[in-house]
């Protein structure tokens, strides 16, 4: 997907996977790890607040309008859609690893945009 600068290409960044993140980074292999990291919490960054849940559903907001999707774990992967607004983002698996306080979430298996999200 070609990248521009409009509001929602910076969404789908930080939804996606976005800012730069700290070197040393612990790759998430299986969904327990992954659900015991984002049980009861939020994932933030600047305009964006989600939920992921273990029932396989991410809800919350991002620059003032909701934001919907699912995931599930696919032999190593954070497989996810999303919808914002009028936009949806098909299902993507994502490389996802731990950065200190953050998970840093890596599109197309790991070949992709990046974005970084606090755990909160």
């Amino acid at each position: 997907m070609p990248c521009d600068l409009s509001r929602p290409s910076l969404l789908a960044a930080a939804l996606l996977a976005l800012t730069a993140a700290p070197a040393l980074a612990e790759r998430i292999t299986s969904r327990d790890d992954f659900v015991r990291t984002v049980d009861q919490r939020r994932l933030t960054t600047l305009g964006v607040a989600l939920v992921v849940t273990p029932d396989g559903r991410i809800g919350g907001s991002a620059f003032g309008s909701d934001v919907t999707g699912d995931w599930t774990w696919d032999k190593g992967w954070f497989c996810r859609t999303l919808a914002w607004g009028s936009r949806s983002w098909p299902r993507n698996c994502q490389l996802v690893e731990r950065t200190g306080d953050g998970l840093r979430f890596t599109s197309d298996k790991g070949a992709g945009d990046t974005a970084t999200l606090r755990i909160r």
